[in-house]
């Protein structure tokens, strides 16, 4: 088996890249960070890629996806790369913070899946995987980019799995909870549900295995995402005015 990820050299994308490396598989593994993402590919068995790049440098991404290529077919593609901070548009400091969420979190997703499909069409299977987040069921105050990044993601995904499921090509939605991660370090406030990283990696892969369309995980934070979704405005809004709120990027 033949993984492609992206943002590999920690949280959600470093455990991705373990349970695979356990399972046997080859790995392209993508990062910004050098000397963490050979580190990482030093510490897992088996002889595996690193990309050392920028997500948002689409030549680089491309790049990268053709040498992987160029060793074989390749069975999954997880564009995992994300980033999170507050924002306020109020704020103008903040618009370079929005563009660099919504360029790392969606528009790199869309160049991370480009150089694949051609090969996969020609295949006949294959199977690419966005990460989302539970973030992206309901506008969450003081965090727009990241909402509406994840929102895209789960929007663009589905749109994605209609267009390719004709040539055997499966898309799948993984949208994370709380998943203990350094990113989720950062919140200064209560984290129902919070999973480890590790438990979060093998069940994602589980539910990659089984070819799932869209799945939560954890399952209970599935049943709040599916409420959020029912509640009338009114009632969410009532309480999510009250919500707390992620710290802004400075």
């Amino acid at each position: 088996m033949r993984v492609f990820i992206t943002g590999a050299s920690s949280g959600i994308g470093r455990a991705l890249a373990s349970r695979y490396a356990a399972r046997g598989a080859v790995l392209g593994l993508v990062a910004r960070r050098e000397q963490a993402l050979r580190d990482l590919a030093a510490s897992l068995p088996g002889d595996h890629h690193c990309y050392p790049l920028d997500v948002r440098d689409r030549n680089a991404l491309h790049a990268a996806a053709r040498d992987f290529l160029s060793g074989g077919p390749v069975d999954l593609v997880i564009a995992n790369a994300g980033i999170s901070t507050g924002t306020l548009t109020e704020e103008l400091e903040d618009f370079d913070a929005f563009r660099a969420v919504l360029d790392t979190n969606l528009v790199a997703m869309v160049a991370t899946f480009e150089p694949f499909i051609a090969a996969m069409k020609q295949a006949g299977k294959g199977q690419l995987a966005g990460i989302a987040s539970v973030a992206g069921i309901r506008g969450l105050p003081g965090a727009g980019a990241y909402s509406a990044s994840k929102a895209a993601v789960i929007a663009y995904c589905e749109s994605l799995r209609n267009e390719l499921s004709p040539y055997g090509i499966r898309v799948s939605t993984i949208a994370p909870g709380y998943i203990r991660t350094a990113m989720t370090a950062r919140n200064p406030y209560p984290m129902p549900f919070l999973m480890d990283v590790d438990t979060f990696a093998e069940k994602a892969a589980d539910a990659l295995d089984r070819g799932v369309r869209y799945t939560v995980i954890p399952w209970q934070m599935g049943i709040v995402a599916k409420l959020l979704r029912l509640l009338p405005d009114a009632v969410y809004d009532h309480f999510a005015v009250r919500a707390p709120r992620k710290p802004r990027h400075r």
